[in-house]
């Protein structure tokens, strides 16, 4: 029997086993309970209340834009919601950047308000300092490398990264670091596949990967990207599941015209 099936409750070693027997990964992204409810009850290893939400739920173009606070809200409503997954939350741009002292502070202002399990940041040996200072504290933390939101304006670019071998290297050495400072986990985006399988392959915490190929121990995607909420929005990475944006405009269309022509509500639908 699989660990997914056996297991009551996800766990950063439950992650750690996961990887250790074989078996992959499942993470998606969640900002508000009914939706948090669903993912949970239908079984996701890992739930990330990303700063895509900035984008997603904000409408802003980039991650930089959401702050603590927002964050912590949408995590207070995810963590309501679930009985199963292990909920990771990121820590917005400008929360940890600063200094260790500052990251750890917003870590724990996570961990104290919502209930959450670990946090989530990205970057490579810059952040190193305050990865140890924060799992020191008893937080776990979830790196991320590769194509980094939160430094889109550095990169100017949301292309592949890695690609040549300077870059492939310096990334596994971040990797490194980041399983040293005491990572639970790592985030790989955007990155060729043969690099994220390489990585996978030489550290012992698992990678879970958004377009960093199958090689690695685990996937994750944002939410609204799967269920076809989003439409402009089309990687070759992302797999959409189910079409929801025509099917709730559908839906809108079809309750207009009935409020409309006084066929809803009808004398079964009133009191």
């Amino acid at each position: 029997m699989s660990i997914h099936k056996e297991i009551k409750k996800v766990t950063t070693h439950t992650l750690l086993n996961m990887k250790q027997a074989g078996e992959k990964i499942s993470m998606l992204t969640a900002y508000d309970f009914s939706m948090a409810s669903i993912l949970d009850e239908a079984g996701i290893d890992v739930l990330l209340v990303g700063d895509s939400a900035s984008n997603v739920m904000a409408g802003h173009e980039t991650t930089l834009p959401i702050t603590l606070d927002q964050m912590i809200y949408h995590a207070q409503s995810v963590v309501r919601a679930v009985n199963r997954a292990l909920v990771v939350v990121d820590l917005p741009f400008g929360t940890y950047q600063g200094n260790s002292k500052e990251a750890l502070n917003s870590a724990i202002r996570v961990m104290k308000e919502t209930g959450a399990h670990a946090i989530k940041l990205e970057g490579g040996a810059e952040v190193e300092e305050s990865i140890k200072r924060i799992v020191g504290a008893g937080v776990p933390v979830m790196g991320h490398l590769g194509l980094t939101p939160q430094s889109i304006y550095k990169f100017g670019t949301y292309a592949v990264r890695a690609k040549e071998e300077a870059e492939a290297a310096l990334l596994l050495e971040h990797a490194k670091v980041l399983e040293a400072a005491g990572c639970f986990a790592i985030v790989l985006e955007k990155i060729p596949a043969s690099l994220g399988a390489l990585v996978a392959q030489q550290v012992r915490i698992p990678i879970i990967g958004i377009g960093a190929g199958a090689g690695v121990d685990g996937q994750v995607l944002v939410m609204h990207d799967v269920l076809g909420i989003t439409k402009d929005f089309s990687p070759r990475f992302l797999r959409r599941y189910l079409d929801l944006h025509s099917a709730i405009l559908n839906a809108t269309k079809q309750y207009i015209q009935d409020v409309k022509q006084l066929d809803f509500p009808n004398n079964e639908e009133q009191y």
